[in-house]
């Protein structure tokens, strides 16, 4: 259940198991979060957000002019839970926690990948030129010194530095005057979209069935355990169910017979053709918290976090944000046409790990959920 690339791997390891696997999804298969992100398998993320003094920057970053950071009230008693312990995992010993779960998932995500890519030829525009993580003044430069010596001294994920002086050499499309940058050289990315089509037809030719435009409204359930699922009045039977639905899993609660905890965290993209002068590495912008990637037939801008529900409209103003930012700091930030807008919510969870578990409710459904 879920047709998001949490759902693909799934079906994609079940397929290889034996199984015979149906995938049903409430839109289009990976037409949601999947499709337009900025397509990271980022080792270097091994930290979660929940890091010491985060709440206090989280509130500077709200009353910022023009931050890509935002957070609408909202009076539900779920989501003022998940804020509450969001704030209190903002401490040394949580996040270390966090990050060694993280750490072990995302190298083992980006070696799964690579052995997909080599053995089943998925393509999917795969590169291994890592990410470079760009400061706006040598003191933030400086400042990350901290970080970089943590994650490479627990985690062995480490950096190489670049100075303001060395950046432009290392990646011309950088304007002058920047603090400098840290490349974690390591990190890889891919073409979302592409890899879904292509892991849609691996798994087709493997004789995956797929049950699109079909929203599960509920469980079918007898002695604790899930005989089918039910979508506009039909009946879909299976042995064995594995919720993937990313931030839309809260709305199986009742359901599942738990409380997921995951709030969906709003973000943006545009997606454009190659600028003349675009990037040959990944770029995160710290200090603007905006993402770029390059890829061999498409160039996109991401990023912003916005915690306003589940709001679907698309926000002109958040999008000129990533516009305006990529110009502080490229010579060719963006060109015409702006081929897609496109939003997408991440499943956030308050410690920064995925939920995989059995639904307490029913011992033959399988979550995971909040990648």
């Amino acid at each position: 259940i879920g047709g998001g690339v949490i759902g693909a791997m799934c079906a994609w390891n079940l397929t290889q198991a034996g199984c015979q696997v149906t995938v049903v999804d409430r839109d289009n298969f990976g037409a949601a979060c999947s499709h337009g992100n900025c397509g990271y398998v980022s080792p270097s993320h091994a930290l979660p957000l929940t890091r010491p003094g985060q709440v206090t920057a989280t509130l500077k970053e709200m009353f910022k002019r023009n931050s890509t950071f935002a957070i609408k009230p909202r009076l539900s008693t779920d989501s003022l839970s998940w804020f509450w312990k969001f704030g209190r995992r903002c401490n040394q010993q949580a996040m270390m926690e966090s990050a060694v779960g993280r750490n072990a998932m995302l190298q083992s995500s980006k070696q799964l990948y690579q052995q997909l890519i080599q053995d089943e030829g998925i393509e999917c525009e795969w590169k291994e030129v890592g990410i470079l993580f760009v400061f706006d003044t040598p003191q933030g430069f400086d400042h990350y010194r901290e970080t970089e010596a943590l994650l490479r001294e627990e985690f062995g994920v480490a950096a190489t530095p670049y100075t303001g002086d060395q950046l432009t050499t290392v990646e011309p499309a950088l304007k002058p005057g920047l603090g400098g940058a840290w490349h974690y050289e390591g990190d890889c990315h891919l073409r979302p979209d592409k890899l879904m089509t292509s892991l849609r037809e691996n798994l087709e030719s493997r004789g995956t069935q797929f049950l699109e435009q079909t929203a599960v409204e509920r469980f079918i359930s007898e002695n604790g355990m899930a005989r089918g699922i039910e979508s506009q009045g039909q009946v879909f039977e299976a042995d064995k169910f594995v919720v993937a639905t990313g931030a839309w899993t809260p709305f199986l609660n009742r359901h599942l017979g738990c409380k997921i905890p995951i709030e969906p965290g709003k973000g943006y993209s545009l997606t454009m053709p190659t600028p003349a002068r675009m990037p040959k590495i990944p770029i995160i912008f710290e200090d603007a918290h905006v993402a770029i990637t390059p890829m061999d037939t498409k160039y996109r801008i991401g990023s912003t976090m916005e915690f306003v529900g589940y709001d679907t409209t698309i926000d002109p103003g958040r999008l000129q944000l990533l516009k305006t930012a990529a110009s502080k700091y490229l010579h060719d930030p963006y060109c015409d046409p702006i081929e897609e807008q496109w939003f997408g919510w991440r499943p956030m969870t308050w410690d920064g790990k995925p939920i995989i578990d059995r639904s307490p409710a029913m011992k033959n459904v399988w979550i995971a959920a909040g990648h």
